[in-house]
């Protein structure tokens, strides 16, 4: 028999109409999974991410007649990223599912998930092949997709989606804050993990609203920057800041050469602006290096958590 725990993550705000509802269907998709010996056992793992309706005590409801639903509360809202990475801080099971709670994903895909899981793969994505939503969601979202594959070579059609199913040591190995869970793939492929994606169904929200806004492009731009960095230099980033200081220092040398030789046959440097050019570029240059040897040194030293338990009010 299957000794397996699964451990179901919902980050929640404002989504009081459609907790219990999802809870239902949690139970049933996780039944399946038990009847289909994937697992003999479960826990489900709501954060309640500072919602200003009744989201914490309809949960807390569920609470009392189910000893396997457990509540994270935060203080405030402070974003979906903070909000996983708490619960991953929390969770004890060996399979790792995470979904939204606004009843667009199906628990009934769980034995799914699983079942690739099963094949080797330590990440599998869900793929809204058929999204359900507005325009406003669906062309930024093939947008950032396609960038966010080409940038970092993680070939997936839906980055984003928060139906995911993970082993245990995938969510360990993540840090996440800001905007970074919807790079969560590319963070583990940058630690080696296997990844694969199935199509998943998508239903249309029915209750709430939609938290997407458009100031999450900005802080999804930065933080696509942030993540390519930390794909391609985290554990070294001496191999960029030294090549951007040996690339100025080489030009900034190369314009004061030249000045020299310049001077040496004759002409005045006092007003040439080439000559401050060439001296603000080697020093620039000295600069990268050394931005470069500091990076490098605080990796070796240690890695800092952004997770904090001052976020949580309360855990259930």
């Amino acid at each position: 028999m299957n000794d397996r725990v699964i451990s179901v993550l919902v980050p929640a705000y404002n989504e009081e109409e459609s907790i219990k509802e999802l809870y239902s269907q949690i139970r049933d998709g996780i039944n399946v999974c038990i009847e289909k010996d994937q697992a003999a056992d479960y826990e489900i793992w709501f954060v309640n991410d500072g919602s200003s309706d009744e989201t914490g005590k309809v949960v807390k409801e569920l609470i009392i007649n189910d000893n396997k639903v457990h509540l994270i509360n935060f203080r405030k809202n402070f974003g979906k990223s903070p909000a996983l990475d708490a619960g991953f801080h929390h969770v004890n099971g060996d399979i790792i599912f995470t979904m939204d709670a606004d009843l667009q994903d199906d628990p009934k895909e769980f034995h799914r998930f699983i079942n690739k899981i099963d094949e080797g793969y330590d990440l599998v994505v869900g793929w809204k092949k058929e999204r359900l939503d507005s325009a406003e969601k669906r062309i930024p979202s093939k947008v950032f997709n396609k960038v966010t594959s080409r940038l970092s070579g993680v070939k997936l059609h839906d980055h984003d989606c928060g139906f995911k199913c993970f082993r245990r040591e995938v969510v360990e190995s993540l840090d996440l804050y800001g905007e970074l869970h919807r790079y969560i793939p590319v963070l583990a492929f940058r630690s080696g993990f296997r990844i694969a994606e199935i199509a998943v169904e998508h239903h249309k929200r029915e209750h709430g609203k939609s938290k997407y806004g458009v100031e999450r492009y900005m802080r999804g731009a930065f933080d696509s920057l942030t993540t390519i960095f930390l794909l391609k230099y985290s554990d070294r980033p001496m191999y960029l800041f030294g090549r951007m200081g040996m690339l100025a220092c080489v030009s900034g040398f190369i314009i004061c050469l030249f000045l020299a030789v310049e001077w040496a046959l004759g002409a005045s440097l006092s007003n040439r602006p080439l000559l401050i050019l060439g001296v603000l570029l080697i020093m620039v240059g000295i600069q990268f290096v050394s931005i470069g040897f500091v990076g490098n040194l605080i990796v070796d030293i240690t890695k800092r958590s952004r997770y904090s338990e001052n976020h949580i009010e309360e855990v259930i």
